[in-house]
């Protein structure tokens, strides 16, 4: 049986083509199926001329919430 599971990104939303680097975060939250974890998927590569990869945008923004950044 062969299982193809085409994940998104979700800062972006764009599918994470085979062969592509990604950073997988666990989220720590009740999931509907008993002890499965649940993951979010993020770029992990810079694409499109970006200066940040969608992980670096999605992390600096988690840590400027943490500390209390208002901009």
């Amino acid at each position: 049986m062969i299982y193809n599971h085409q994940s998104k990104c979700a800062h972006c939303g764009s599918p994470i083509e085979p062969g592509q680097k990604w950073v997988r975060e666990k989220v720590y939250e009740p999931v509907p199926i008993p002890n499965a974890p649940n993951y979010r998927r993020y770029h992990a590569e810079l694409f499109n001329g970006r200066e940040l990869s969608c992980w670096e945008k999605h992390w600096m923004g988690t840590e400027l919430r943490r500390i209390g950044y208002a901009a």
